[in-house]
């Protein structure tokens, strides 16, 4: 069977965040969020390597940071760029032709839980693409300037999460096909897949409300009551 490998992608800077530094190093109930992000894959049975894409000016931090935690999954630490898909082509060009599933996972989401993992890794025996998404709870609406275009079916609307997972041949592909349009421009790997590889189908597993992407420096505190949260419960 391929090798699973964890690709956590902490390539950002976190502008929105309004911090010194990016928000993947802001700590969130006594440790930094990537090393809470990493430890989630590191600690789990099925995850058999771990790929840390870091933004170049913080190579030997993330170098540093590895050290102190002795993650023995990590094996490559490796330069972003200046868009999110940077990462992600980084990460596929490191693995080159190896028979791999590739799962990105957004550094700033620190709380993926172990189901989370567990349902998106073996959903990949059957399936070439995966992502992690809920319901959303609120009515979403489609505008036209200031204006209302069209109300979706809420009950078919979902909120994308990371992990998002794949062959590497069909994340490899799809990225092929992305590179040869002058007007590529898409948030997240499952769009490449869905857009320039329309033909494959993207499986869907369910996410959790603590699997959020921290953003803005209140999130910190929402973080930190989700930790709590899970403390009482284990």
């Amino acid at each position: 069977m391929a090798a699973n490998v964890a690709v956590v992608l902490a390539g950002g800077v976190g502008k929105r965040l309004g911090s010194a530094l990016p928000k993947q190093f802001l700590e969130v109930a006594g440790k930094m969020v990537i090393e809470r992000a990493v430890d989630a894959f590191e600690q789990h049975p099925l995850i058999d390597e771990i790929a840390i894409v870091s933004n170049a000016l913080y190579l030997s931090k993330m170098e540093e940071i590895v050290r102190k935690n002795g993650w023995k999954k990590v094996r490559k630490i490796l330069k972003g760029g200046k868009e999110r898909y940077d990462s992600s082509l980084s990460a596929i060009n490191a693995y080159g032709h190896e028979d791999v599933n590739l799962i990105f996972h957004d550094a700033a989401r620190p709380l993926v839980t172990p189901r989370i993992i567990d349902d998106i890794t073996l959903a990949l025996h059957d399936q070439d693409a995966v992502t992690v998404a809920l319901p959303s709870a609120d009515t979403i609406i489609e505008v036209d300037g200031d204006f209302i275009e069209n109300i979706p079916d809420r009950s078919r609307l979902r909120r994308v999460q990371t992990p998002q997972a794949f062959k590497i041949s069909t994340i490899r592909k799809a990225y092929d096909n992305a590179l040869k349009d002058p007007d590529f421009k898409v948030t997240d790997d499952c769009g490449v897949v869905r857009k320039y590889l329309p033909d494959t189908p993207i499986y869907v597993v369910e996410g959790a409300e603590c699997n959020m992407k921290l953003t803005y420096k209140e999130d910190t505190e929402l973080l930190e009551t989700y930790l709590r949260l899970r403390e009482q419960l284990t």
